[in-house]
């Protein structure tokens, strides 16, 4: 996500900031922060932060669930109203590709440019620790996870089994919002063949970000 705050704002309309200053995320990993946006309490659309992966069911372990596909599942379920759904925006993301010896990451964007668009997420409050092995930390947690599903042509070139439900319009981020649920299900699909591209390989952050860096004279 190496969008601008201000960019994200008012690509999702989001009327209250609470996230402090963002900094460019050029990779966003699990347990890891990042910017979302959600409904809040007082009917304001938020932007703040969240931790990526939400909670597992029971019978599976303590692992946090970072992509969601099955959205019939009981577990899900109780999250899928408009109070626990969010805008997760990114301007690219990464898939790995099953080759030898190593598999590839490959980084798909809709364009070179890298525009903003957002994951159709969902949200929870969580109390526990979580957070990378050197950085747990204990108490409360906002956690957020995306909705995946059957990949389009260009990620299925990459990786056949599923990819993130993107969402790049203003209708379909407030229909995701803001729609009861049985229409709000209906953004679950893939982006439209011809919709996105490969723009990266082989690094584990985009490295538009760091040819960026570069022109700024600046380094990670």
């Amino acid at each position: 996500m190496t969008s601008t705050q201000q960019a994200i704002r008012e690509f999702t309309r989001a009327t209250r900031d609470i996230a402090g200053n963002l900094p460019p995320l050029p990779g966003i990993f699990p347990d890891g922060m990042a910017p979302v946006v959600f409904n809040g309490v007082s009917g304001d659309r938020e932007l703040t932060t969240m931790r990526w992966g939400m909670p597992c069911p029971p019978q599976f372990g303590s692992t946090a669930v970072t992509n969601i596909r099955n959205t019939a599942s009981p577990h899900w379920r109780r999250w899928l109203g408009p109070a626990s759904r969010c805008l997760v925006p990114a301007t690219s993301f990464c898939e790995w590709e099953d080759t030898k010896p190593r598999k590839t990451p490959t980084w798909f964007a809709l364009a070179e440019e890298r525009p903003l668009f957002c994951f159709a997420g969902i949200w929870t409050s969580w109390a526990g620790t979580r957070g990378p092995k050197a950085n747990l930390v204990a108490g409360e947690h906002r956690l957020f996870g995306f909705l995946t599903t059957e990949p389009n042509a260009e990620v299925r070139a990459v990786h056949p089994k599923a990819m993130p439900v993107i969402l790049t319009s203003q209708v379909e981020m407030d229909a995701w919002l803001t729609a009861p649920w049985v229409e709000a299900v209906q953004l679950q699909k893939p982006i439209p063949d011809g919709g996105l591209m490969v723009v990266a390989r082989n690094n584990r952050i985009d490295s538009q970000f760091v040819v960026s860096l570069k022109d700024q004279n600046l380094h990670l």
